[in-house]
C-alpha cells in the first residue's frame, strides 16, 4: 500500500509539474533576439520555423534556458553554444556576430567555436557587442581565424565573469587595463592571436585566476612582478613571445603553480632563487631563452618536477647530481647547451625518467648509465653532439640497435679492449686500443682476430679426428 501511494504522489508531481512548465511563456524579445543571432551564424534560415520553442517543445542541443523567480515564471535563455559537437546545422561562411545578442541579457554561457573561419568575410569583434550581458560568466570564442578586432573594454563590467577564453583567432591591440577589475575571473587563456604591449600592472588584481595563457602573441616587455600577487595560479604559459629581462622573485610565492611554460622569449637569468617556493611545480619549461647560467639550485628543491626543459638556453657548467633526487620526473631535456663535465650515473637511476635529451653539448668522460636504463630509454636516449662523451662497456657497442643508431658516441680512448678465448694460456689474447679515426674499423679486425683464433683452433680438431 505505502509504495502505491509513492508512486501514485511522484505521478502525480510529475504532471503538476509538466503542467507548470507548459503555462511557463519566454520572453518575446529573447525569443526574436535568439532567432537574429541563430540566423546570423547558420546555414538554415528555417531554424527559427524549426525550434520555435527551444526552451520546451523544441528543443536545441545548443541552447539552454532556465525559469526565472519573478512574480510571472519566465523562460530565459541562459546558454548558446555553436561548436563542433554541435554539426547540424553548421556555420555559414558569412557567419557574424549580431547586435541581436544584446536582446539576450540572462545569458551565462556564450561559446562559438570554430564558426568564423571564412577569409572573405572577415568579422570584427565590436567594442559594444557584450555591452549588456551582466549575467555573463562564461564567454568562449575559440579557433575563429577570421575573427578580429580588439579585446572591448567593456567586458570589464561584467563582474560575474568566471572564464575569458579567446584563442586561436586574429584578435589584435593591448591586453586591457581595465580586465583587471574582473575579481571573479578564474581562466584568461589569449593565447594564439596577434596581441602586443606588455602585461598590464592592473592584471594583479584578478585574485581568483588560476589559469593564464597568454602564449603565441606579440607580447613583449619584462614578466611583470603583478603576476606574483596571483596567489591561486596554478598554470602560466607566456611561450612564443617577446619578453625579455629578467624574471621577477616575486613569481616565486605562487606555491599552487603545477606548470610554468617560458620557451621561446627573450628572458635574461639567472633564474631566482626564490623560485624554491614553487613546491607543487610539475612542469618546468624554459626552452630557448639566453638564461646563460648554470642550472638552477632551486631545481632539485622542487619535488614535485615530472618535466624539465632547458633546450638552447645557453646552460654552462656540470649536470648536478641533485636532479637524480627528482624521483617523478618523466623528462629531462637539457640539449643544445654548453655544459660539461661527465654524465651523473645517477640519473639512471630514476624510476619514472623516460625521455633524457643531453645532446649537442660538452659533456664529456665514460657514459656510465645502466644498461638496463639505455635498453629502457631506446630512442628516447639522446647524448649525440658531445665530442668527449664515450662507453667502455663492450656490450653496448655489439648492440647495433642501441649504440649505433642512439647514442651515436664510441669507445672510450683510454680504455684497452680484451677479447680472447678466455682459457689457461693468455698468449692466445688480444689487445687492442682504440684510434679516434677509425672506431668501427677497429672492433671488425677484433672481431675478425678473434674468428681466425676459433677457425685455426677448428681445424687442428678436424686434423687430429682425421
Amino acid at each position: 500500500m505505502a509504495s502505491s501511494l509513492a508512486v501514485f504522489f511522484v505521478g502525480l508531481f510529475l504532471v503538476l509539474t509538466g503542467e507548470v512548465i507548459a503555462m511557463v511563456n519566454m520572453n518575446e524579445d529573447e525569443l526574436v533576439g535568439l532567432f537574429d543571432v541563430m540566423d546570423s551564424l547558420l546555414d538554415y534560415s528555417n531554424w527559427a520555423k524549426q525550434y520555435p520553442l527551444p526552451c520546451t517543445d523544441t528543443p536545441w542541443p545548443g541552447v539552454e534556458c532556465e525559469i526565472s523567480l519573478d512574480n510571472f515564471p519566465t523562460f530565459h535563455i541562459t546558454k548558446l553554444h555553436i561548436g563542433p559537437d554541435v554539426i547540424d546545422p553548421p556555420c555559414k561562411n558569412s557567419a557574424n556576430l549580431s547586435d541581436s545578442l544584446l536582446k539576450l541579457p540572462y545569458l551565462k554561457t556564450l561559446s562559438i567555436f570554430n564558426c568564423f573561419v571564412s577569409s572573405s568575410s572577415p568579422v570584427n569583434l565590436s567594442p559594444t557587442v557584450f555591452g549588456s550581458l551582466t549575467s555573463l560568466e562564461h564567454l568562449a570564442l575559440a579557433s575563429n581565424p577570421s575573427l578580429s578586432g580588439e579585446i572591448p573594454s567593456a567586458l570589464s563590467n561584467i563582474v560575474s565573469l568566471r572564464v575569458l577564453s579567446l584563442p586561436q583567432n586574429s584578435l589584435y591591440g593591448k591586453i586591457p587595463r581595465e580586465l583587471g577589475r574582473l575579481v571573479s575571473l578564474q581562466q584568461l587563456d589569449l593565447s594564439y592571436n596577434n596581441f602586443s604591449g606588455e602585461i598590464p600592472e592592473e592584471i594583479g588584481g584578478l585574485k581568483s585566476l588560476s589559469i593564464l595563457d597568454l602564449s603565441w602573441n606579440n607580447l613583449e616587455g619584462v614578466v611583470h612582478c603583478a603576476l606574483g600577487m596571483l596567489k591561486l595560479l596554478q598554470k602560466i604559459d607566456l611561450s612564443s613571445n617577446k619578453f625579455n629581462g629578467s624574471l621577477p622573485p616575486d613569481l616565486g610565492k605562487l606555491n599552487k603553480l603545477v606548470l610554468l611554460d617560458l620557451s621561446h622569449n627573450f628572458i635574461n637569468g639567472p633564474i631566482p632563487e626564490t623560485f624554491s617556493g614553487l613546491e607543487n611545480l610539475q612542469y618546468l619549461i624554459v626552452d630557448h631563452n639566453p638564461i646563460h647560467s648554470t642550472i638552477p639550485f632551486f631545481v632539485g628543491t622542487l619535488k614535485s618536477l615530472t618535466s624539465i626543459s632547458f633546450s638552447g638556453c645557453g646552460l654552462t657548467g656540470r649536470i648536478p647530481s641533485y636532479i637524480s633526487s627528482l624521483n617523478t620526473l618523466t623528462a629531462l631535456s637539457l640539449d643544445n647547451n654548453s655544459l660539461s663535465g661527465s654524465v651523473p650515473p645517477s640519473l639512471g637511476s630514476l624510476p619514472s625518467l623516460h625521455q633524457l635529451n643531453l645532446s649537442n653539448n660538452q659533456l664529456s668522460g665514460e657514459l656510465q648509465l645502466p644498461e638496463e636504463f639505455i635498453d629502457r630509454l631506446g630512442k628516447r636516449l639522446d647524448v649525440k653532439g658531445n665530442p668527449g662523451l664515450c662507453t667502455s662497456d663492450y656490450k653496448l657497442h655489439m648492440k647495433k640497435n642501441i649504440s649505433m643508431l642512439y647514442l651515436q658516441i664510441p669507445p672510450c680512448l683510454e680504455k684497452q679492449i680484451i677479447i680472447g678465448d678466455h682459457d689457461n694460456n693468455n698468449n692466445n689474447n688480444r689487445t687492442f686500443q682504440n684510434h679516434p679515426d677509425d672506431t668501427n674499423a677497429q672492433w671488425l679486425l677484433v672481431i675478425n682476430q678473434k674468428l681466425l683464433s676459433s677457425t685455426i683452433v677448428l681445424c687442428w680438431v678436424i686434423i687430429i679426428l682425421l
